[in-house]
This record gives structure tokens, sequence and C-alpha cells, in this order.
């Protein structure tokens, strides 16, 4: 009970503490002012670094080396845009996207969005359970369907901390997600790879045929997640309210720092997967690397067992946070379209249900991984038309409405999905 009264009042702090820096009133200064207002970006954040991402990344760099580093760095660039307009859209108007198109659009095109997101909550959820359950796999040494059950045990576990306000959920999070970067920063060590060869890799843009493009699909749909693109102006609209729209301003600008912080962590990460994968496979005759299982096995005797610990405890921090936030906002997603609530430990035994199928027909775990990252690049345009659409309409946003610059910029995000998508079939047929 003690704990419980601690976590509630972390909740209680950090709004009192965010609504007096907002005021001026704070005694707070430099980075301790910012504090109140870190954590939405984090949770979002921990959707571009799910085992998806190591699934892209590690296939990436063992077969393209350093190639594909700049479609990363981009890819996350792109994130950052966006899920800044999300947090926007919850601070502007005290709603989320999802909430929004099923005020504004008709009824047939609602349903079409949360059947399609629906759909986009299982691939999402596919790619995170298998993650944690090959994690617990490597680690254990179990079969894949019992660490499917720990997994399902311990993402459950997880969620059980919302029950005690959103600070708590943040900070175990946060907390997962430093597990993931400080895994990193030690494999980039261990695997010593090349300066130039990452510079030339992150500088200049090219492909190396049709495999190329179709990884670097996967890339993007694991880096710009549909799912936390509604998210996120879900964790803003109610966290720190402003009282007017010179506060509304100033929150803004603090939830644009913790984008660019948690953002930046998670492309970080990111390209140090792809730049691990190819320093340790790519460079040393280990081309063929294209599973995750394979990855950690081949890992070992390169580098040593502890890097083959440290990349599996990883992925265990990866897949149980991305996991979680998965399943809560899929609960999102369908109290805004359908105004309907389950219980949250039932949305998670539901949407484990294809994660099991696809263990049970012995599916390669790592191919499936992959292709559902393709399919999720394909569900970005359907949030970020809408998105982009309500963040330029002054009578929603108010003072917090896009400039000109941000809608040129919108829309050629927008865009270059939607060429790089339709690039993918046309060379794939």
């Amino acid at each position: 009970m003690e704990i419980e009264k601690i976590m509630k009042k972390m909740d209680q702090k950090t709004l009192s503490d965010g609504k007096s820096v907002l005021d001026r009133t704070s005694k707070k200064r430099g980075v301790s002012r910012l504090i109140p207002f870190l954590g939405p970006a984090f949770i979002a954040s921990v959707a571009y670094v799910d085992p998806g991402n190591f699934a892209t990344n590690i296939q990436g760099g063992a077969t393209f080396g350093y190639e594909l580093l700049w479609v990363i760095l981009w890819a996350n660039l792109m994130a950052m845009f966006i899920q800044a307009l999300s947090s926007k859209l919850g601070i502007a108007t005290g709603k989320n996207l999802a909430e929004l198109i099923s005020e504004k659009y008709p009824k047939r095109i609602v349903w079409f969005y949360w059947i399609q997101t629906e759909i986009i909550a299982i691939f999402t959820d596919l790619a995170e359970f298998i993650g944690a359950s090959i994690a617990f796999q490597l680690l254990l040494g179990v079969p894949l369907v019992v660490g499917a059950v720990f997994a399902g045990i311990a993402t459950i576990f997880i969620l059980l901390f919302q029950n005690y306000g959103f600070r708590p959920f943040e900070a175990i999070i946060t907390v997962l997600l430093g597990v993931i970067a400080f895994s990193y920063i030690s494999e980039i060590f261990l695997s010593k790879p090349n300066g130039f060869g990452i510079l030339n890799g992150t500088m200049i843009p090219k492909f190396s045929g049709v495999e190329s493009i179709y990884m670097a699909a996967g890339i993007l749909g694991a880096t710009v997640m549909p799912h936390v693109i509604y998210l996120h102006s879900a964790l803003t609209e109610n966290r720190i309210k402003a009282d007017d729209d010179k506060q509304m301003k100033r929150l803004h600008k603090f939830n644009m720092l913790d984008v660019l912080i948690a953002m930046g962590i998670a492309g970080f990460v990111n390209m140090a997967m792809l730049i691990m994968a190819a320093s340790t496979f790519h460079f040393t005759g280990h081309q063929g690397v294209s599973s995750i299982s394979n990855a950690y096995m081949t890992l070992i005797p390169l580098l040593g067992s502890g890097a083959g610990l440290i990349f599996a405890l990883s992925l265990l921090a990866s897949g149980l946070s991305s996991s979680a936030v998965g399943t809560m906002s899929g609960q999102v997603l369908m109290q805004s379209f359908v105004k309907f609530k389950i219980p949250i430990w039932i949305r998670r035994l539901v949407t484990m249900i294809p994660s099991f199928v696809v263990i049970f027909l012995g599916m390669n775990p790592t191919n499936v991984l992959v292709f559902s990252q393709v399919v999720l690049s394909f569900g970005i345009i359907f949030a970020l038309f809408p998105l982009i659409q309500f963040t330029k309409n002054k009578k929603i946003m108010g003072n917090l409405v896009n400039t000109k610059l941000t809608n040129v910029m919108s829309w050629i995000i927008a865009s270059s999905i939607v060429f790089l998508n339709v690039f993918l079939i046309y060379q794939t047929i």
C-alpha cells in the first residue's frame, strides 16, 4: 500500500511541478524545469526500437553493410517531425488523433480507420511479442512457445503499472529504453566499426537493387510506426494542461524537447544496431546472417559470450516495453474510434493469438518480423494524412497551427513514404 501511495504521488508532483513551470512561479532552473514534461515521447520512442527494428537492422547491416544507414537517419528525422505534430495536436485540442477522426470523418470512413488500425496493431504486436519470446528462448534455453508464455505474463505485469498513474508507467518504460541504449553503446565498442564507412553510409543515399529497397521499406515501417502517431497525441492531450495561449506555446516547446531527446536516443540505437550487424557480420564473411537467433549464435564466437548476453537482454527489454506500449495504443484506438473498452489484460491475451499461430506453424520468426514492418510502412499514410489535415487547420489548432513551412515539410514526408511503397510494389511485381 505504501508503494501505491508513492507511485500516485509521482503523478501529483509531476502535474504540480509542470504547472508551476508554465505559470513561471517555479524556482527550478536549467534541466530540472524540463523533467515534468519528459515522458510521452519516451513511451512513443519505444516503438522505434522494437524487435522489428532488430530484425530489419540486423538483416540490413549483415547484407548491405553500412549502406542503409542513411535510410535510418532520414526515417528517424521524419519520425521526430511526425511525433512533434502528434504531440502538438494533443496539446492544442485536448483530444487525440483517433478521436478527431471519429468526430470529423463520415462513419464509414471511421469504421475503415478502426479496422485498418486493428490490422496494423496485429502486425505491430506480432513483431514485438515474437521478439520478446525469442529473447526468453535465448536467455533461458526454453522452447519458443514457452518464451511466448513468459512474454505474455511479463507484458501484463508491466501494463499493471498504468493503474498507478502515468508517471510510474513512463518510468518503467524509460528504464527499459535505457537498457536498450546502454546495451548498444556496449555493442559498438565491442564490434569496433569503421568510422569512414559509417560516415559514407550515413551521408550518401543509394540502393543495391530491389532487395535493398524492400529492406529500406522495412526499416521505414519499423521506424515511423503508425500506432504511435495516434498514441502520442493521446499521451499529451490531458497530461499537463495550459490555461492560455502563452502557456500552450510554452508547453509545446517543452514537449518538442521531449521529442528531440527521446527520438534522438531511439535514432542512435537504430543506427547502432545496423552498425553492429555490419561490423560484426557483413565485413567478416557472415553476410548470410538473417535471423535474430542466428545473429545471437554468430555473435558469441565473434565477440564473446558477454556480447551475446547483452544482445539478448536488449532484445528482451525491447520486446516487453514495445509490446506493452502497443497494447496500450490498441486500447486507445478502440476507445476513440468505436467508443468501446475492454479490460487491457483481455486485449493483451487476444493480440497474442497471431503470434502463437506463427510459432505453432513453425514459420521463420525473423522473416515474419521483417514482413510485418513492410506491412506497417503501408499503414503510415493513413495516420499521417489526417494528422497533417488537422494540424494545418487553425480552427482546430488555434495558435499552434502549422506554419507554411511545416505544411510543406509534412507533404514532402507523406509523398516520400507513398513513393517508396509504390516503387516497392512495382519493383517486386
